[in-house]
Order: structure tokens, then sequence, then C-alpha cells
């Protein structure tokens, strides 16, 4: 039974709800904007189930801001475990086709650095393992508050501030904050309470997803290592390598009417395998892979971010990432209300950002899992020139569909916010593709990036406010500094020790806190009037 709600009132600036990644980066980027924050989680420990195995490039770039990149790198698989996807018909059968990719070792060492799109190529990582870092790297900063084993019962919005009541052992308090953030996944209690419903496909393809222990397996494997293996038995399924040893995650694909409750993981797993191995389950999870997009991300002071937002079948690990996402606009939105140098119009932005992407992404996404699971022919299994031939026509169409998604420099480095109130000079883009990368800078984009010397990027000398990048030496700055100084505007200047004219095709480039181009221009600009229009405080002039 419940005791009363307490008539005591604690006070937060942001209450967050959900511990998941999109909640803990919102929260640790807030709280080293100097925003107190306060995260609630339902569960008192984090689940078994490993979830999404793949942290993007950008991910990594905004952890990277964060602090936390590093600690992220060196965990997951181990740093000489190779991070490539093999294609089999099954896993002790015949090869079909194979996308070799570097180990984290590799990484780490700078092994071709010179032609990455970005200091922080993508990682193969658990959930399992993300999650206790950016829980620990919390813990470590003040101001940020995490409590587990209590979940959020109800809310109520005022004008000024949102009352919400907590539940933790069966006692309830009432929380009042400044704002809300919905971080609480699928099921989210946040969006029902606002009543905002998803929109899309409710089901895409069904799953069986198994989370087992198998030292056998783990040998079978080491023949040739892989983070994950394709394989095409009776079933599309995938397996992929969790820590590099003995623990693996097994999904099989079914039709989105197919009745899974009769599908034994046991026989699933032989079956890919092609032979039977010693293992222990320690879970099994049957769901549905679906295409959906929350009809709005904001109602007054509270927002939907991560998996409460947007919900698509786990492609490529894009919806955990997406949230990530997210997060990092949100977090300097709130953060630069709450310092009061933007006008709290700016948070109208949060949801006409953040919405189109959800909703290209879900598009992108679920085209590629339709070409990931469509029909294959069962001549791959035949023995022989016949099984030969099949094999190989199998392995061009996935040369065409794969590499992309295994590599989705499009999604990470692609989405943009062009149309934003907040970006002058955005022109009209083509939708978002996972294929392909933006190498020169445009307003609404992530800043391209290059490398300055000393293992630096130019995103590591972003300041935490806006940045003025300077091309030219010589032109003028001081009246941008005059006019953020005047406006109470967080600016920092920063020249390019080269020019790189492809990459940066302008003389000052405005950048966001979140390392997205604000604007692009030369001298003459009216930067006092292009700062109050990027925070929010005058609407966009005519671009």
């Amino acid at each position: 039974m419940t005791k009363s709600i307490s008539s005591s009132e604690d006070h937060v600036e942001v209450l967050i709800v959900g511990a998941g990644p999109a909640g803990l980066t919102l929260a640790i980027d807030l709280a080293r904007r100097g925003v107190a924050c306060h995260v609630v989680e339902a569960t008192e420990e984090r689940g078994i189930n490993p979830r999404c195995n793949t942290t993007s490039a950008r991910s990594m770039e905004i952890f990277r801001r964060l602090g936390v990149a590093d600690d992220v790198r060196r965990a997951g698989l181990p740093q000489d475990y190779p991070t490539s996807i093999h294609y089999r018909t099954t896993l002790s059968g015949e090869e079909i086709f194979r996308i070799d990719l570097p180990t984290a070792g590799e990484v780490l060492a700078g092994v071709g650095k010179e032609d990455w799109p970005t200091p922080e190529p993508q990682h193969r990582i658990s959930q399992l393992f993300l999650e206790p870092i950016l829980e620990e790297h919390a813990s470590r900063l003040p101001g940020l508050t995490l409590e587990r084993g209590s979940r959020l019962v109800e809310f109520h919005q005022h004008d000024d501030h949102v009352e919400a009541v907590v539940e933790t052992a069966g006692a309830r308090r009432t929380l009042r904050c400044a704002y809300l953030v919905g971080c609480d996944g699928a099921h989210s209690t946040v969006r029902r309470r606002l009543g905002i419903r998803y929109e899309g496909v409710d089901a895409i393809q069904k799953f069986v997803s198994t989370f087992l222990r198998s030292p056998e397996l783990g040998r079978l494997a080491a023949r040739d290592k892989a983070w994950t293996y394709w394989t095409y038995g009776r079933r599309i399924a995938s397996l992929i390598a969790i820590d590099g040893d003995a623990l693996w995650l097994h999904h099989v694909a079914f039709a989105p009417d197919h009745d899974t409750e009769g599908e034994e993981p046991e026989k699933l797993l032989r079956e890919a395998l092609g032979e039977s191995v010693e293992h222990e389950v320690l879970g099994v999870v049957r769901w549905t892979g679906r295409r959906l997009v929350a009809r709005r991300y904001r109602t007054g002071r509270v927002f939907l971010a991560g998996d409460a937002a947007h919900l698509w079948i786990p492609v490529g690990g894009f919806g955990m990432n997406a949230g990530i996402q997210d997060a990092a606009t949100l977090g300097w939105m709130l953060a630069a209300v709450h310092h009061g140098w933007a006008s709290p119009d700016v948070l109208d932005a949060y949801e006409l950002e953040r919405k189109p992407v959800g909703e290209q992404f879900a598009g992108a996404v679920g085209s590629a899992a339709n070409k990931a699971f469509a029909e294959f022919s069962p001549d791959i299994h035949l023995p022989g020139p016949d099984g030969e031939r099949a094999r190989a026509e199998f392995a061009e169409r996935l040369a065409a569909s794969e590499p992309q998604r295994y590599s989705p420099d499009g999604f990470s480095f692609g989405y943009h916010y062009a149309g934003s109130p907040l970006v002058v000079g955005g022109e009209e883009q083509a939708p978002i593709s996972m294929g392909g990368r933006l190498q020169r800078a445009q307003p609404g984009f992530r800043l391209p990036h290059v490398w300055l010397g000393d293992d630096r990027s130019v995103l590591d000398v972003l300041g935490p406010g806006f940045t003025l990048l300077r091309t030219d030496p010589g032109v003028e700055v001081e009246s941008w500094t005059v006019a953020a100084r005047d406006l109470g505007i967080p600016l920092t200047v920063v020249d390019l020790p080269g020019r790189w004219p492809d990459r940066y095709p302008a003389e000052l480039l405005l950048v966001r806190p979140d390392q997205h181009v604000a604007w692009m221009g030369g001298a003459g600009a009216r930067a006092d009037e292009l700062l109050q229009t990027v925070t929010g405080r005058v609407a966009a002039h005519q671009r």
C-alpha cells in the first residue's frame, strides 16, 4: 500500500525520468553546463538484455565533448577483437559475404585517422557495458543526482513549474521542477500522461532474441572472429558477440503476423549455427520491431526524448543513438534558458529540429530493415556449382545494401536543422540517407571535422556556448564579442590555423553549443541580430 503524498516539496531545475543512454547523456550534459538535475529510474538494477550494441560516430563525438568517449572506447569487446560483419549459410557453413572493420585497438592507435570523417569512429559496445560508464560519470558530477527504484506516478503543469509525484518504496513525494523530460522508453509514463500517441507502422518484423553464455560457441566463432554473424537457415538470424568470448545475443526474425510463442530458442540457435553447442540461456525476449514517432515532442514544460519520442526496428542501433542526439540538442537549449542567455522561445525549436530527424530516421531504418530481412534463395545451401552461383548472386545484393548500414556516415553526419528558426541561411535538403557524408560546412549541419594537430579535432576547440570560427584572421570580430557581451551570450572566438576552403567556405562560421553550424558569412554581418536569432530572442530574418 502506498503512503500519502508528502506535503513538502523538493526543488530541482530539471527532472529526468529514465536512466537509459538518452536520460544519462542529458543529465551529464546539463550538469556540465551548470544546471542541477535529478534522474529517477523505476528499476533498481539495470536489465540483463543487451539491447543496443553500437554507439555511432556522432554519439561518440557527443561523448568526447562530455569527457566520456575514452572510457567507452576501452569497454565492450576486447581491443584486439575485430568488429567485422560476416554473412554465412550457417555459422559452421559456407561464407557468403563479409565486411571487415577495424578493432577498437586500431582506432585507439589512430590507424588511418587522416582519412576519418570524425575524431571518434563508431564503437561496438553493448548497452550492458555503456550504461554503467555513463552512470559512473554522472555520479561524479556536482548538481546531478540519480535515484533508482523511484517511479513517476503523475505530474501537473503550471505556468512557471511542474509538480511531479514520485513513488519510492511505497512512499510518495512531490518534486517541483522547472522542466520535466521523459526519457522513459517505449512505454513512457510521461508520454501517456501527456496524451501523446505514436504514429507510424506498428509491426515490421517480429523477433525472438536470446541472450546466452556459451564458451563452446566462443571457440567455434574464434575460427574466424566477427562482431556480428548473419545466418540464413530456416530463418534470417544474427549472432552478436557481446564480450568477445562467451556472451552472445541471438536475434531471429519472423514475419509481423507470425506467432513466435511456439518458437524454441534452442532450436533456433541450432539452426543458425548448423550444429549444437552447450549453452546457458540468460534471457529470452519476444518482441516486435516497429516504426513509430510521437506526434509531439513537447507539451509546455514537459519534453520527450529517446524511445519515448521515437521507436523503430533496431537496425544498426539508430534508436539509442538518435536518443543521444535528442539529449545533445535539448541539453544546450535548457541550459541556455536556465542561465538567461536565451529566450524560453528557444525551446520551441527542440521539436521543430528533432521531430523531422526522427521521422526521416524512421523511414530510412524501415527501408534498411526491409532489405536486411528480404527473402533469400534456399539454393545458397546447395552443394557444388549451383550453390556457389546462388551465394555469389546473394553476395552481390549484400554488397549493395550492407556496407552503408554498418558504416552509416549519412546518419551520423547528414542529419540537420537547416529549417530551424535558430539557423540562418539553411536551405532545402534531400532526405537523410545512411550512405554518404557531408564534408563541406552548411548551416544547420554538424560542423565537419578536421585535424588541427596534436590529435585535436576542430570539434575539440569549440567553446561550451557559441563559437565563432574565423578562417581569415583579417576579418573583424570585435562587433561579435561586444554584441555577445551585451546580450550575455557565451561566445568563444577561435582562429583556425588553416583555411580549408573546401571544408569551411566562409570567413566566419557561428557554431552552436551542440556543434551544429548556426550561420556562415563574412565581414559586415549584423552580429547582434544574428546572435539574437540563433538564441530565439527574435524571429529569423529573411534568408
